[in-house]
């Protein structure tokens, strides 16, 4: 018997697209499952989802949009009680977290979900976006075990794992960012800054760089994968 899982993408503002692209090529390369995707801006289609993904975008203007309806508290009853996978990417990230620094004025409703603080723009303004390989353990398994080229831009670090028994550290960020003239900087591979960039907390996946902005759909298909075993439920 065929198993159908539906995947929902948060589409209420960000690169809810470009993760589209690229759970559709994942889902090719898993052809013995079907996977039924979705972009999700109300209650009812989020209720259709077995899990779901919330974009890098803006997660202020996410967390108004989705706060003018019944949205967010059905978000937080999706991630919170009925404990459905879900991954965060750059502002899915700061969305997913207990707690949020360097908000805007008045303060930033959020989902929950991870145990950790997380630091906004932590590399500064938009020109500071930069680009850096990162070693993920968790893609030991993928036939390409090559470094994972990530794109952070304006991107949130994990500060602080508020329960560290719970919460499993994914990635860090290795050495330290080097401004290049093209305004893209590179990260050098000496030392280790300490900047937590993935975290795990059963459901919850949450990464502080922007896997869709690549044309590399490992990370996918692993969440994938990931769901099909029940490993991230």
């Amino acid at each position: 018997m065929t198993v159908t899982i539906t995947v929902g993408v948060l589409a209420l503002q960000g690169g809810f697209h470009e993760h589209l692209t690229l759970l559709r090529r994942a889902v090719s390369q898993l052809a013995t499952t079907k996977f039924e995707l979705v972009e999700v801006r109300t209650s009812q289609q989020l209720a259709q989802c077995d899990a779901l993904i919330i974009p890098g975008g803006e997660s202020t203007t996410m967390s108004l949009v989705a706060g003018q309806t019944d949205l967010l508290e059905k978000l937080r009853d999706f991630v919170k009680v009925q404990k459905k996978p879900t991954w965060g990417t750059c502002a899915g990230l700061i969305m997913l977290s207990n707690a949020a620094n360097s908000t805007k004025v008045g303060g930033q409703e959020l989902i929950g979900g991870l145990s950790v603080r997380v630091h906004r723009n932590h590399f500064g303004r938009q020109i500071e976006s930069f680009e850096a390989n990162l070693d993920l353990p968790f893609l030991s398994e993928t036939t390409d075990r090559s470094p994972f080229h990530a794109v952070f831009i304006r991107a949130p670090v994990v500060e602080e794992v508020l329960a560290p028994q719970a919460v499993q550290v994914l990635a860090k960020l290795p050495g330290r960012v080097d401004r290049m003239k093209t305004g893209v900087s590179q990260a050098t591979t000496k030392g280790d800054s300490g900047d937590i960039v993935a975290v795990r907390e059963g459901n919850v996946l949450g990464m502080s760089f922007h896997p869709e902005l690549t044309a590399d759909a490992r990370i996918h298909v692993w969440w994938l994968s990931e769901l099909l075993k029940g490993g991230a439920s």
